[in-house]
């Protein structure tokens, strides 16, 4: 850009701000958080390529920029429709910012020939990761937004491309899916985001609370954890999962444990479960029409089915033990807790078979959700676009029922749909769609769900028995012991 049209294009933003309009945005900004998400070298791969959102916008500034501050609040209030726990859209579109005034970022800016400020680039977010970007190259899936000066042309823009009609003055969230999670079978894709979520967020709440406080809780912790470890459908948490047992005797030396984040490694709140960009703050799948529905709860049912379905008839019973003590030790709804408790209590034999757990873990929902649809007529507080159900309806599973008339099962089809929906299938649509995009995740479903027979079956240290069972985590857990070896006396893993 020119000098003349440099300055041109100073004074029509300048211009512009002065009138009441542009003042009125910049008051409504001014003391809010910030939703656009702040993008540098170190971080820019990693957050593009974790994102479940389907597309991004990256815009280049420099802080220094007059055009760029007065943009800036045209450009945050796209972004709250769809960044951020109160997002009114969320899931679809990632608003970032790079500012290219900032040393570190100069060789980053240069890879996408960034020519004037601001800059704006759309695309699906993993296109954007180890990227460059030329004016002069074709079929690039990376565009220029060449209308997005002010919010209504950038969101205008922004509708075009996806065939969307979404305003800036839209206020109250409706899930676009909210009457297809029970008959839409390739909803459940985004469950694996909603798994993640409720993993770091279920781990978050014991740091908060410093919830492990005896021999007891600190034993219920371990055998969660070590399950997480064997059979968590996410790498990230299953990998951060095995960190933590690994450490485990230095973070809570006779389960004394150090929660804080501090500069040190050697506390829980130093070693986040599921990464150190989850939990995220939003669920997609889980997320309910209110602020105060859904969400959690729904991440953690999909978490204990999706374990329920990974485990081999050896790991049954631990699995059920382990997730029966996490409910009862570290859910903080008590009421929940206790009905959950006494669901676990009434099973007088041992498991023997992963089939009877995984309709264990189903059955116990049903009858969670028949109690709380009771509840929630009587007081009005249930979400009235996600009512409770008895699951799967027979839109999703037909051959479950006995009778088109009744509530009669086939538990063999329950089974075998269970089986389906929380493992191979959900992995398969998980990475078809893309949901987060993330290279880590390409590996074959069947790889990504070998865990052997035994790989529970050990206490404190289990880690590197779940590893090395695991051909996934071989290469890692031979590293890991290295560096255990080099960090401190030798010690028993028994």
């Amino acid at each position: 850009m020119s000098l003349v049209h440099l300055l041109l294009f100073f004074g029509l933003v300048i211009a512009a701000s002065s009138t009441p309009g542009s003042r009125l945005i910049l008051r409504e900004i001014a003391d809010q958080k910030d939703r656009a998400v702040e993008l540098n070298t170190s971080n820019f791969d990693s957050v593009l390529k974790d994102t479940p959102a389907k597309y991004a916008v990256v815009e280049f500034f420099a802080h220094w920029c007059p055009a760029c501050r007065n943009y800036k609040p045209h450009y945050e209030k796209v972004a709250r429709l769809f960044n951020g726990p109160d997002a009114i859209h969320p899931g679809i579109v990632l608003m970032t910012r790079v500012d290219c005034a900032l040393k570190t970022n100069t060789k980053l800016c240069d890879k996408f020939s960034v020519s004037h400020y601001p800059m704006l680039f759309w695309g699906p977010p993993t296109k954007f990761v180890s990227a460059t970007w030329e004016p002069q190259k074709d079929k690039s899936e990376i565009l220029v937004i060449d209308d997005g000066r002010t919010a209504d042309r950038l969101l205008n823009w922004i509708n075009k491309q996806i065939d969307s009609s979404y305003a800036l003055d839209d206020q109250n969230f409706e899930n676009e899916h909210a009457l297809s999670n029970h008959t839409d079978y390739n909803q459940i894709s985004q469950a694996v985001y909603d798994v993640e979520e409720a993993t770091a967020e279920a781990f978050d709440i014991i740091l908060l609370q410093k919830a492990i406080k005896s021999s007891e809780t600190s034993a219920s912790f371990i055998r969660f954890i070590q399950l997480l470890a064997a059979h968590h459908l996410s790498r990230r948490c299953r990998k951060g999962a095995a960190e933590i047992l690994v450490n485990y005797d230095d973070l809570c030396p006779s389960g004394n444990c150090s929660y804080e984040k501090s500069g040190g490694k050697d506390t829980l709140g130093n070693f986040p479960i599921c990464g150190k960009d989850v939990p995220r703050g939003y669920y997609m799948f889980c997320r309910g029409s209110k602020n105060d529905t859904r969400g959690f709860s729904c991440g953690l049912w999909v978490l204990m089915h999706s374990l329920s379905v990974r485990v081999e008839d050896g790991e049954s019973q631990f699995a059920f033990t382990a997730i029966c003590d996490f409910v009862n030790n570290f859910f903080m709804c008590d009421e929940c807790r206790l009905h959950f408790n006494d669901m676990c209590l009434s099973v007088k034999t041992p498991f023997k078979k992963a089939r009877d757990f995984v309709l264990w873990v189903w059955s116990t929902h049903n009858k969670v959700n028949e109690r709380l649809m009771k509840d929630e007529a009587s007081l009005g507080t249930g979400d009235p676009k996600f009512p409770k159900i008895i699951w799967p309806p027979k839109e999703l599973c037909p051959l479950c029922y006995l009778s088109s008339k009744s509530i009669e099962w086939d538990h063999d089809h329950v089974y075998n749909f269970l089986k389906n929906y929380y493992g191979p299938k959900l992995v398969s649509l998980y990475k078809e769609k893309s949901v987060i995009g993330s290279n880590e995740e390409t590996v074959p479903a069947t790889e990504d769900l070998t865990v052997a027979t035994n790989a529970l079956v050990v206490p404190i240290g289990a880690a590197l028995a779940i590893a090395i069972a695991s051909c996934a985590f071989g290469a890692l857990a031979c590293y890991w012991r290295t560096q255990q070896k080099n960090r401190k006396p030798r010690r028993s893993w028994n």
